[in-house]
């Protein structure tokens, strides 16, 4: 398991890769957000990031979060947390508790349930809508053609506020592949923007093993966890 020093190396590891790759790609250093993914790891490597300068965090499952981040908001309190995994409906209520933004958004029901709940806890939360830009029938996400039409409807609810996208590449070794279902993305963003006349600031793409392809095809965002942490806990 990788001590609080190491975490802070591979830190500072991760993110030069991540502004060689945006100055590559003819963005400014520091131009990337990194998300740091704390899907089973445990408090001390999340505080270690967090000492190192790391502020937003996500966490793949509200069970999971339920039983760490009360805890951790006390001891690192100015932290950001995003619910990053597939949100069931019935889960809103819990989700809209615990996190500051919730990125995994794939339908007009579960955003009126978020909506709804947040209103309940007089709140405005952050969502990015999860598209399904690879075509993959085991991924969630909205299908591509339909995305701008879910933005549409989800940018007038109450207690809601769209931030952007959220997609996943596909799961091959074929690198043109994987560009294009994020090159598919920027463009839907970009199309979003201009025809609902929204900022959509967040375009969130590029994990531990194609960010850079990610950010070359326009990420501003990217979801980090083993890089920065080391192996997860055995469930």
């Amino acid at each position: 398991m990788e001590t609080p020093e190491i975490v802070k190396d591979n830190l500072q590891r991760v993110r030069e890769k991540i502004n060689e790759a945006a100055i590559k790609s003819g963005r400014d250093s520091g131009s990337v957000t990194l998300l740091a993914v704390t899907k089973r790891i445990d408090s001390r490597r999340i505080v270690a990031a967090y000492q190192a300068g790391q502020r937003l965090f996500g966490e793949n499952r509200v069970q999971e979060a339920l039983g760490k981040l009360p805890g951790l908001k006390v001891l690192i309190p100015d932290s950001r947390w995003a619910m990053i995994g597939h949100l069931q409906s019935n889960k809103a209520s819990k989700a809209v508790e615990l996190f500051d933004e919730i990125h995994s958004v794939d339908s007009i029901k579960l955003a009126e349930e978020i909506g709804a709940r947040a209103l309940k806890n007089n709140l405005e939360i952050a969502v990015l809508i999860e598209v399904n830009s690879s075509g993959e029938t085991a991924k969630f996400g909205v299908e591509i053609q339909k995305t701008v039409e879910l933005v549409s409807q989800i940018s007038g609810l109450a207690g809601i506020k769209v931030s952007g996208l959220m997609t996943m590449g596909p799961h091959t070794e074929d690198k043109s592949r994987i560009a294009r279902s994020f090159a598919l993305t920027r463009e839907t963003i970009e199309k979003a923007r201009k025809t609902l006349g929204l900022k959509l600031p967040v375009l969130s793409m590029g994990m531990s093993g194609d960010f850079e392809i990610a950010i070359a095809e326009g990420s501003n965002q990217v979801r980090l966890g083993t890089a920065l942490f080391g192996e997860r806990t055995p469930l």
